[in-house]
C-alpha cells in the first residue's frame, strides 16, 4: 500500500491503517522524542501523544510537502510543550552571551559519551541545542516553538555549548592520565 493510501485510510479512522502507520514510523519518532525528552519513559509517553495528535489532525494534512517531516514537528512540539508548561527557561540578558566553539575530534570522543552528555544537559540548554545544532531550527524559529525571546534561545545555547565543552575537556583531560 503506498503512502498516500495508508494516510487517506488513517483519515477514515481505520485502526489497521493506523497500526501499520505506527509500525512505520514509531522507531524515527521515538528517537526524536528521546532526544527532547528527559528520559526514556517520558520520551515513550512523548511518542504516545505524538500520534494521538497526529491521528486526531491528519485531516490537517494536505498531502503537500513530506509527511515525515510533518509528523516530526508533532513530535518535537509534543516534547515541547511539556517543557512549555513547566516554565523551564531562565531570561538571560542578550549582551552577556559570550559565543562559545567546540571541538571534536572523532577519535578522541565516544559517540555514547557524546550523547549521554547531551541528554544530560538541564533541560532548556538540551532543548535549545537540539533544536538548533541537531535539527537546525533558527533561534527565531526555536524562541516562537518555546515562546522564549531569541537573546534567551542565543543564551541557552551558549550555556549548553560552555557545559558541552568542559565536559569534553574533562573527558579528554581523563583519557590523558589514563593513558601516561
Amino acid at each position: 500500500m503506498s503512502l498516500k493510501e495508508l494516510i487517506n485510510q488513517c483519515k477514515e479512522k481505520d485502526a489497521n491503517a493506523q497500526g501499520q502507520l505506527y509500525k512505520q514510523y514509531a522507531s524515527k519518532l521515538f528517537s526524536l522524542c528521546l532526544k527532547y525528552s528527559k528520559n526514556y519513559v517520558e520520551a515513550e509517553d512523548n511518542l504516545q501523544d505524538a500520534f494521538v495528535t497526529i491521528f486526531n489532525k491528519i485531516e490537517q494534512y494536505k498531502q503537500k510537502g513530506s509527511f515525515e517531516g510533518w509528523m516530526k514537528r508533532i513530535a518535537i512540539n509534543t516534547a515541547l510543550q511539556r517543557y512549555r508548561q513547566i516554565g523551564v527557561f531562565n531570561i538571560i540578558d542578550e549582551n552577556a552571551i559570550e559565543d562559545v566553539s567546540i571541538e571534536i575530534d572523532n577519535d578522541e570522543i565516544d559517540l555514547d559519551f557524546l550523547l549521554q552528555i547531551i541528554q544530560n544537559l538541564p533541560d532548556r540548554y538540551r532543548l535549545v541545542f537540539n533544536l538548533y545544532v541537531m535539527d537546525g531550527f533558527s533561534h527565531n524559529e526555536i524562541s516562537k516553538m518555546l515562546d522564549i525571546s531569541t537573546g534567551t534561545s542565543k543564551s541557552n545555547l551558549a550555556r549548553a555549548r560552555q557545559i558541552l565543552k568542559q565536559k569534553i575537556e574533562n573527558y579528554k583531560a581523563n583519557l590523558n592520565s589514563q593513558s601516561l
